[in-house]
């Protein structure tokens, strides 16, 4: 995760659930497949949930609609949020408003693995 400054960052005041929160990405749509659609490499069959997601480099740009919705909202063709970046985009982050600060983007430099302590960084 980043907490660094990104040039193309995106926040939005959302209300879900009848409270104010705070909506964060990084502004890069062009990259942004969807938790469920995101190329990953699955690590054990028996575990669905060891995998990673591939980085930015190993990937191309990811499809104008990758095919999800979340309640009749699709990946936005401009730069205003709606439910998808909040329920479907990996690339953002929401808070609670008094807590925004703590807002951590993903960051896709290198793959995210969703079970890190099952893969430790190799030594150099």
């Amino acid at each position: 995760m980043t907490t660094a400054a990104h040039q193309n960052l995106i926040v939005s005041r959302v209300r879900v659930h009848r409270h104010l929160r705070i909506l964060a990405c990084d502004g890069q749509c062009g990259k942004a497949w969807g938790i469920h659609r995101r190329p990953k490499i699955q690590f054990d069959d028996n575990d669905p949930d060891d995998y990673a997601w591939f980085a930015d480099s190993e990937i191309g740009t990811a499809p104008v609609d990758p095919g999800t919705e979340e309640d009749g909202d699709s990946k936005p063709l401009n730069r205003i949020h709606n439910r998808w970046c909040y329920l479907e985009c990996e690339r953002s982050d929401c808070r609670p408003v008094e807590k925004f600060r703590a807002i951590q983007l993903p960051d896709f430099t290198d793959r995210i693995y969703n079970q890190p302590s099952k893969h430790p960084p190799r030594e150099p």
